[in-house]
């Protein structure tokens, strides 16, 4: 068993605490770490934002507690709580989508897969790039041989479309996808990199990355463990990738005839066998064209209208304007129409507002778009586009619709994911003054709904920010940076909204300078900045919104402000400095009068400011001062009945107490803490309560 006070446990124990504050439970261990580290050292230690620095604190830990029992114990008692192993996964083994009920050669290719899957590995990790034009079948392929080689990975095949996927969140998506619970996602890039490697070390596992954009992209993703095989899909080789290169290219005549012939029919072939040369030529050895030509084989030739796509150019394009002009006219209006803005999923909801129809109509036409392979059916009841297809709507509508109407269309779908997200914000957090009071014709039933549709939808509102910046609409790229509130703090998602509230920082510092508005969107940049560990941004952002607020003369976010810069001090082990954000936030709170905006918050503002004076009292040693503020805080929340934060608070006094060797004391504050969490969704808040609880119970006289 590792000693707890060698120095690899030591920096084995600070790794985890550093990588685990995606949840409140990880973040309190945090600051938890902080303060007995500067306990052990006997100064400021500030907290380390690289693998070098947390080397640099493992040591000088571990210096100290060599020559004092007292404090080696203290770090043994802390680190008993602290898992340093990978996260826990769901029970289910991870898949690949749905393979083609009907595949054709690619035999060359199949036998590289399987030659790169069983080689000796050698310390190089096993790794295949396929590459080809879009609509090749590379991503068919990748599938097709997952699921034929599935025996050979137990452990599950992991399939991640990174097409849409900014480089911070690729790593998000595929922890989940390996059942770990956003609550134990690390919310820094480097972390949860890490922890995906931690998670895949022991397994015999198929990771596909499918629709890479760049080795860049790549390589946070990949792993040397010697049970993974890791196969990219890119339309184009990837330089800098340290893999096996399988070109895919178009299938020959002869594959190409038993792939239609597959998919039409051996009759339907023979009827179209004066027809065929031409469709061969248009399709160009492409599947996804020959998929799309099989139902319409024995079809007339459509009229074929001047400038479109003529035999010898991209078959995806080719292939997408011969289904275009067999569909009805409304559905090859919402074709258009709904492409010209790269959305990353439409529902029939917001396919209708593009182009401007009934919600009933857009969902069969989506379903008509879907039958002709222009479309693709996501989860959800969602549809996406294929990049290239997406390009040929986008041209169409500009020829065909003109630039005024895919404008109309590309604002109608910001106005309806703005409506969504105000309506949404205003369910889920109603009691916040953060969230708009602006007027939306969408409401939900209840808070979870409203959170659950900001996540499910979070992807499309990033989009309508941009598009909205694209478009020269400040006033909507605010409305919307300012509704994803709830979502930031009641879901995180913080990598995937990063760059919309860049942008919405960005817009306000340029349109509404010194105004509330801006100060709002740099205190939930901060915030975001915070979470994920770009502190020194977020110091940035903070202090942006505490000018801002303080411009405007909105007291209760002046206070707000400054309470964020606090709370980053004590992500960062500052302790000194954190304590005087506070104070300072409360004498900004004094300012705010009976009649004031946030008058009404007061009381419950001050509790939390006070519970946060006792936890930057806790981390600089000053215990008694420390419970004070704390019990000042636990009267009110348990006053207001606030079972969560009443918790929170009573699980800081129990540290408080255990910091100073009263186990007697914590004990009864932890057991108050687990019963007010009974009725409450904090799992991993009641995990670190029994934790604290066996601390209690297990120390010596």
């Amino acid at each position: 068993m590792l000693d707890p006070i060698s120095l690899g446990a030591i920096g084995a124990v600070l790794g985890a605490v550093g990588s685990g504050m995606a949840n409140e439970a990880g973040r309190w261990a945090w600051e938890s770490a902080g303060g007995l580290v500067r306990r052990i050292t006997g100064r400021e230690v500030p907290a380390p934002t690289t693998p070098g620095r947390l080397d640099d604190v493992a040591r000088l830990v571990h210096d100290r507690v060599q020559g004092d029992p007292q404090l080696a114990r203290a770090w043994a008692e802390f680190a008993r709580g602290i898992r340093t192993s990978g996260p826990a996964t769901g029970p289910d083994r991870p898949c690949l989508p749905n393979a083609p009920r009907f595949f054709t050669d690619r035999k060359q290719a199949l036998r590289l897969l399987d030659k790169e899957a069983t080689r000796a590995h050698r310390g190089r990790p096993r790794l295949a790039l396929l590459h080809g034009p879009e609509g090749i079948g590379t991503s068919t392929l990748a599938v097709h041989w997952g699921w034929r080689q599935a025996a050979r990975f137990p452990d599950g095949q992991l399939h991640a479309d990174l097409r849409t996927l900014a480089a911070e969140a690729a790593p998000g998506t595929l922890l989940r996808g390996l059942g770990v619970p956003d609550e134990e996602i690390p919310p820094a890039a480097a972390d949860r990199a890490e922890t995906l490697r931690r998670c895949l070390a022991d397994r015999r596992l198929l990771l596909v990355l499918d629709h890479a954009r760049s080795a860049a992209q790549v390589r946070p993703l990949l792993t040397a463990a010697p049970g993974v095989f890791t196969v990219v899909v890119a339309r184009h080789p990837l330089p800098g990738l340290d893999a096996l290169r399988i070109p895919v290219g178009p299938l020959a005549r002869r594959d190409a005839v038993r792939l239609l012939t597959d998919l039409a029919g051996k009759p339907a072939v023979a009827a179209a066998r004066a027809a065929l040369p031409g469709v061969l030529e248009r399709c160009g050895g492409s599947p996804y064209a020959l998929r799309a030509a099989a139902p319409r084989l024995t079809d007339p030739p459509p009229p074929h209208p001047e400038g479109a796509d003529t035999p010898g150019g991209d078959p995806v394009h080719t292939a997408a304007d011969d289904s275009c002009r067999r569909l009805s006219a409304g559905a090859a209006r919402l074709y258009r129409l709904a492409g010209v803005h790269p959305w990353p999923a439409l529902d029939a909801v917001a396919a209708a507002r593009a182009a401007d129809i009934e919600t009933s109509e857009a969902a069969a036409q989506l379903a008509e778009l879907a039958d002709a392979l222009l479309v693709e059916r996501s989860d959800g009841g969602r549809h996406h586009y294929r990049p290239a297809v997406r390009t040929h709507a986008a041209r169409t509508a500009a020829v065909t619709d003109g630039i005024a109407a895919c404008s109309a269309a590309v604002t109608r779908v910001i106005a309806h994911y703005r409506d969504l997200a105000v309506g949404a914000a205003r369910a889920a957090l109603p009691e916040s003054w953060r969230v708009p009071a602006a007027e939306t014709p969408v409401s939900f039933p209840d808070r979870g709904a409203a959170v659950a549709a900001l996540v499910a939808e979070a992807p499309n509102l990033v989009q309508a920010v941009h598009a909205a910046e694209e478009f020269g609409d400040p006033d909507t790229v605010l409305l919307l940076c300012r509704a994803l509130w709830p979502l930031q703090l009641k879901a995180g998602h913080h990598e995937v909204l990063l760059p919309a509230l860049r942008a919405g920082a960005r817009t306000a510092a340029t349109h509404a300078p010194g105004t509330r508005t801006a100060g709002a969107l740099h205190a939930q940049l901060a915030h975001t900045l915070t979470e994920l560990r770009h502190w020194d941004e977020a110091e940035t952002a903070a202090r942006a919104a505490a000018r801002d607020e303080q411009a405007a003369g909105h007291a209760r976010g002046h206070a707000s402000a400054v309470e964020f810069l606090g709370l980053l001090r004590l992500r960062q082990w500052r302790f000194d400095e954190a304590y005087a954000c506070f104070e300072e936030a409360g004498r900004v709170l004094d300012a705010v009068g009976p009649a004031d905006d946030g008058a009404a918050d007061l009381p419950r503002a001050r509790a939390l400011l006070e519970r946060h004076r006792g936890r930057a009292l806790r981390g600089l040693g000053h215990r008694t001062e420390a419970v004070t503020r704390l019990q000042h805080a636990l009267a009110f929340f348990r006053d207001r009945g606030e079972a969560y934060n009443t918790a929170r608070t009573l699980t800081d006094l129990a540290g408080t107490h255990l910091d100073a060797g009263a186990a007697d004391a914590a004990l009864p504050l932890v057991d108050e803490a687990l019963a007010a969490l009974a009725r409450e969704n904090a799992a991993y808040h009641v995990a670190q309560l029994r934790t604290l609880r066996e601390r209690c119970v297990s120390r010596p006289d």
